[in-house]
């Protein structure tokens, strides 16, 4: 990748999922009648927004919603051309999978221009397929692999998410610290974060296969189809995490708020017994004349019975009653 061009990559392909690479000049002289063209760009660089802007003919407010910095999950027709903006799951290194990263395109019956900033798995995935000879035949092959490529990856970030959540499930029951109601928070977070944008992808994938696109053959929009009914099987999961993950919350809440009111208790049942004993040890404590039994040799231990007397005594109404 040239970092000052902004491009990555570029392909003329050959319609049999192989094709050569370009380079930015050879990308600047290309025409429609050359073959069609995968160009791979980053948005940032600034080679790339002037050819983006005035050498590849795309409309300007393509251009502007290609080139942005905030996107979500869209698709739109216009001409013969489609704009479609879709998220994967961020697998680079040190980087979290619910930071969703975007891939942003361009594509008609001559041309595929891709825009990123961080790096895609499933780009790098169909850059290997074309250097081997076995990458995407035509747009609308291209579309739907990629497509499933990001929804592969998202699968698999989903069901070690699922798996979490089981096991936090299973946590609970013989677990009640502090420490769980983080990694809840964690699994709902991540479930959250993932379906903000996944939930409006469900809805461009359920679109892409009914668009009116020349490019789009039937063989496409089954795949797509199928694509479509996998993201929704995905943000339904997501649901459900978010939904066990709060009762999950609800329970690790429910154990600590009966564990603090269990020794509430406890610490109340000891304070009743101790109350009238403090009581009679802080009278015959006071440093006046005429305390009782000051000239009796066996008064402290007469005194001392008394006191477990009492207390007994006490411990016997509080079960009575059953307070205890």
């Amino acid at each position: 990748m040239n970092d000052n061009s902004g491009l990555i990559f570029a392909f003329t392909l050959d319609g049999n999922g192989g094709g050569s690479k370009l380079d930015l000049d050879a990308v600047r002289q290309w025409r429609p009648d050359s073959g069609p063209i995968w160009v791979h760009l980053d948005y940032t660089g600034s080679d790339a927004r002037d050819w983006l802007q005035n050498h590849s003919g795309i409309d300007p407010v393509i251009v502007e919603a290609l080139t942005a910095a905030e996107t979500r999950p869209r698709s739109l027709v216009h001409r013969d051309g489609m704009l479609v903006i879709l998220r994967g799951v961020n697998l680079n290194p040190d980087s979290d999978p619910e930071d969703m990263v975007s891939i942003r395109f361009w594509i008609d019956s001559d041309r595929i221009v891709t825009l990123r900033h961080r790096r895609v798995m499933a780009v790098d995935d169909l850059r290997q397929a074309v250097e081997d000879g076995d990458g995407p035949t035509g747009p609308g092959d291209f579309l739907s692999q990629l497509a499933d490529r990001l929804v592969q990856r998202m699968g698999g970030v989903i069901s070690d998410l699922d798996d979490t959540a089981d096991e936090l499930e299973d946590e609970v029951i013989s677990e009640q610290t502090y420490d769980l109601r983080q990694k809840i928070a964690n699994v709902r977070r991540m479930a959250i974060s993932m379906r903000r944008y996944l939930a409006p992808q469900r809805d461009v994938m359920a679109r892409l296969h009914t668009e009116k696109a020349e490019w789009l053959h039937e063989d496409d929009r089954m795949r797509l189809r199928e694509i479509a009914d996998r993201t929704t099987r995905y943000v339904e999961d997501l649901d459900a995490i978010r939904d066990r993950a709060s009762v999950t919350q609800e329970e690790v809440n429910g154990r600590l708020a009966e564990r603090m009111n269990r020794t509430m208790y406890i610490l109340s049942i000891v304070a009743g017994i101790f109350l009238p004993l403090g009581l009679l040890t802080g009278l015959l404590g006071i440093n006046v004349g005429g305390i009782p039994g000051t000239d009796n040799s066996w008064a402290f231990t007469i005194f001392c019975g008394l006191l477990v007397v009492i207390a007994v005594a006490q411990v016997w109404v509080f079960k009575r009653k059953k307070w205890m």
